[in-house]
Order: structure tokens, then C-alpha cells, then sequence
């Protein structure tokens, strides 16, 4: 079977810990090849954000159409978005793809065949606060959260951006199934709940008690898209994800004074040419 292709549809966050960096990390380990749309520069480490650029909405779509047309695509993972402007135009442009709009771009050769008939896996991670309390989303680009929400085939809050979306029956009623975070919720076990159109599942985990956890949401979107992009059926890709982000906790390295990056490469060197 040919690498199965992510596209990557976030902002960057330049400690590593998160956004495209943890994207393309998780995707790699994953046995994917991450493609990058980046919509978003920030200026951030493990303390928090301290400047955010928005890439302008024209070279967003620029990016998209430049992969799509080339290389083609078996999924989408949406993160960071940046602005209202950027969240309707990527959204016209993934309706394109999408059975439920009934789009079939001439822009977009790539998706051809199979992949056409059973539509484009997309997965949105709302992004709207960082771990480190910055605000990543304005009323405005969370208002047009909705047309992205329509598209997705799974939409990944934690229980505070699940609130300021509507609660689960407002999101489901959009028609993606819905995977609620529980990592907000206190207690010993972590909770993480799918609730699709054939039932709910639900996955309960010791909770692993660290600081560096910088970057779990968008890992977990990633690993969802790279199980979906390798065809794996959606609770079965949730649950490799959800195993590959518990290992990657464990493994953290221990960087910077707040809120520091997992270990996607799970403390291991697989190419080391400095050994013996």
C-alpha cells in the first residue's frame, strides 16, 4: 500500500511542542508523510505564547492547492486556523471535496477513484486556547467553525472548546461524529468518548500525572488522520492515537519551565550512526 498522505491544515509553534511540528512528528511515527498548510506563525515555548502572525488566507489556499494538485491527499487534519477569513476559504475549498456538498474540483486531480467515492477524511481539532492559556480564536473564527464542522468526519473538542461550540447535540446535529476529550475533566481516569451514528465508545485510561503535556490535542488529531488516511475503520484509529499519545507522555523529555513537549519519538533513536 502507498504512504498514506496528511495533509496538515495549523499553525506552527515554534518550541516544537505542538501544531505543525507535532503534526508532522506524530504523522512520521505514525508510517504517514505529513504535507503542511500552515496558517498561523507563532511565537511560543513551554511559558506560553508571546506573538501570534497570521499567514495571509491567499497563500493558505495557495498551499493547499499547490499538495492537492501534485501529490493528492487521503486525509486532512485541521488545527489552528487563524482567522474568519481563512476558516471560510479552506472550508470552500475542502466542500470541493466532500460528498455532502457534492463538489468535484477541477483543481484537485489527485482525488480520483476510490478515494472520491468514500469522500475525504477530515479531521478537526477546534483549536482555541493553547495549554498555556493563550487565546488562539476569536469569536469571529470560531463562528465560522461551523461550515468546517459540516465537512469533518470527526470533530475533537476538549470540554471547554466542546462548550463554546454548542455541546454535543449542537455538533453532532452539523453530522460529524464527535470524539469529547475528557483530559479537562479531574479525577484519576481520563475518559475519551466517540459518539458516532452507530453508538458511542469510550475509552478510560489512568491518567498520567505530568506537566509536559504541550501539544496531546493535536497529536491525537494527527494520529486519528494517519489511521484514517491508512484506512483503518474511525474507533479503531481513535484508539491507536489515543495509545500513541499515553506513550508519548511517558516519554517526554522534560524541556522548559511550564508546559513542555511529549516524546513522539518515544525516547528512542531509530537512525543513530554515532553508535557502535
Amino acid at each position: 500500500m502507498p504512504i498514506p498522505r496528511i495533509l496538515v491544515i495549523a499553525g506552527s509553534d515554534s518550541g516544537g511542542g505542538a501544531g505543525i511540528q507535532a503534526d508532522i512528528k506524530t504523522i512520521t511515527m505514525l508510517g504517514g508523510h505529513a504535507m503542511t498548510v500552515v496558517t498561523a506563525i507563532t511565537a511560543q515555548n513551554t511559558l506560553g505564547v508571546q506573538a501570534v502572525h497570521q499567514i495571509p488566507t491567499a497563500m493558505v489556499l495557495a498551499q493547499i492547492d499547490s499538495v492537492v494538485s501534485d501529490i493528492g491527499v487521503d486525509a486532512v487534519k485541521i488545527g489552528m486556523i487563524g482567522s474568519a477569513e481563512t476558516a471560510n476559504a479552506i472550508a470552500d475549498r475542502l466542500a470541493a471535496l466532500s460528498p455532502r456538498e457534492g463538489g468535484d474540483p477541477d483543481w484537485a486531480p489527485a482525488f480520483a477513484g476510490e478515494q472520491r467515492r468514500t469522500g475525504l477524511p477530515i479531521v478537526f481539532d477546534p483549536v482555541m486556547v493553547a495549554t498555556t492559556g493563550a487565546i488562539l480564536a476569536n469569536s469571529d473564527t470560531i463562528a465560522a467553525f461551523t461550515r468546517l464542522m459540516r465537512l469533518a468526519t470527526v470533530v475533537t473538542p476538549n470540554l471547554p472548546e466542546l462548550a463554546a461550540l454548542g455541546g454535543e447535540a449542537a455538533i453532532r446535529a452539523l453530522g460529524p461524529a464527535l470524539l469529547v476529550k475528557g483530559g479537562h475533566r479531574d479525577g484519576p481516569i481520563v475518559e475519551d468518548r466517540l459518539v458516532a451514528d452507530d453508538g458511542d465508545t469510550l475509552w478510560a485510561n489512568p491518567r498520567i500525572d505530568t506537566r509536559h503535556s504541550h501539544g496531546t490535542g493535536c497529536t491525537l488529531a494527527s494520529g486519528i488522520a494517519t489511521g484514517l488516511a491508512a484506512g483503518l475503520p474511525l474507533a479503531d484509529a481513535i484508539g491507536r492515537a489515543i495509545a500513541f499519545v499515553r506513550a508519548a507522555l511517558v516519554a517526554a523529555p522534560g524541556l522548559g519551565e511550564g508546559h513542555g513537549p511529549m516524546g513522539h519519538a518515544l525516547g528512542k533513536i531509530p537512525f543513530d550512526t554515532c553508535r557502535d
